[in-house]
């Protein structure tokens, strides 16, 4: 049990050290790189509430199980020690798992469990495409 919390951990972790260091290459202005320091920890916290809502879709919620549990499994596609591209294929299964997530379960439920604000809600959307069919 201690092993896969440690790994989910360790797979956001690395997910968010990944993000900021693109940021920083990137050079966003200083309201953007803060608004995408937060976009991860929103978006973990956006799966938790759809996961936990009786609401959500059973097959939202079976995406968002997927991706969790790909990123507590032990072995992976790409192993994790592999300098540089170990985690590719976590960041990768993750990103299509909650791109699909998100699609599927709509603008409005996405709206509705966001906790973040409304610049990363709306950098989520564009993200997963949802801003078109929103607007």
């Amino acid at each position: 049990m201690w092993t896969i919390l440690i790994g989910l951990g360790a797979a956001i972790l690395v997910t968010w050290v990944a993000l900021v260091v693109f940021l920083m290459v990137a050079r966003p202005s200083r309201g953007a790189l803060r608004e995408g320091l937060r976009v991860l920890p929103d978006t973990v916290r956006l799966l938790r509430r759809m996961m936990t809502d009786p609401a959500t879709p059973r097959g939202v919620r079976f995406r968002i199980g997927l991706a969790l549990a790909y990123l507590t499994m032990p072995i992976d596609v790409v192993p994790d020690f592999i300098p540089g591209i170990g985690y590719a294929d976590d960041v990768i299964v993750v990103a299509a798992a909650l791109r699909s997530a998100v699609r599927h379960a709509g603008a409005d439920a996405v709206r509705r469990h966001w906790p973040g604000t409304a610049d990363g809600l709306s950098a989520l959307l564009r993200l997963t495409r949802l801003d078109r069919e929103a607007t």
